[in-house]
């Protein structure tokens, strides 16, 4: 067993910036559409988890050959998947590939009156409840949608959205510069609504200076 420090190549007083990008490296190193393995794509994720959770010294990340990859579980569990909770914040989205079809602005205010009377398939327009302690990107899949995702762990920029109205808190966040953030992109991946009702366009990861932030397209899980 390695330490998670030894995972990403760094050395144990590594400071916080030099263990985000070699986290970001060894991901894309890792990355089963890259050439890698899923055991030392999860190996890298657990390493890093228990850097961040500053348990770095306590932890030993378990060798590839002793991960069951079978058993790795991606995706985290929703406490109530079957029904929406009180509490629940109500999400209307909307594709962005949808802006070029219909020659539409991201950032027009009538954006989402005109999607709304555009007779849009569902997959590209409508409304969820995106429940608590769901991330944005686990409320859409527990509704049925594929939206774009790679790591789940904020590394990429493949499940980026443009936040249009609401709130939403992101805990953790390597990639995307505050420019961006201050411009409403946020990883779906990451991201819990903070407030009742969101706006947001899904699919941006194609948009200017996201392109160079992507992992591999196919979805991992």
């Amino acid at each position: 067993m390695d330490s998670p420090h030894e995972v990403l190549g760094v050395e144990p007083d590594a400071d916080e910036a030099t263990v985000v990008r070699a986290y970001r490296r060894r991901v894309k190193e890792t990355h089963p559409d890259q050439g890698g393995v899923a055991a030392e794509f999860q190996r890298v994720q657990d390493a890093y988890a228990a850097i961040e959770a500053g348990e770095a010294e306590t932890t030993a990340v378990p060798d590839a050959r002793d991960i069951d990859t079978d058993g790795v579980d991606t995706e985290a569990a929703d406490p109530e998947p079957a029904e929406a909770q009180a509490d629940a914040a109500r999400l209307e989205y909307l594709d962005y590939a949808v802006l070029a079809e219909q020659g539409w602005e991201i950032d027009d205010g009538d954006l989402f009156e005109k999607a709304s009377k555009a007779d849009l398939d569902p997959d590209a327009y409508g409304r969820l409840l995106v429940n608590a302690g769901e991330t944005i990107l686990e409320a859409a899949e527990e509704r049925g949608f594929s939206w774009p995702f790679a790591c789940r762990g904020g590394a990429c920029a493949n499940c980026a959205v443009a936040l249009i109205e609401g709130e939403v808190n992101m805990p953790s966040n390597h990639v995307l510069s505050d420019g961006m953030v201050d411009e409403g992109i946020r990883l779906s991946c990451m991201s819990r609504p903070a407030s009742d009702e969101l706006k947001l366009v899904f699919n941006v990861e194609g948009l200017p200076g996201l392109e160079e932030l992507r992992l591999p397209s196919q979805q991992f899980r």
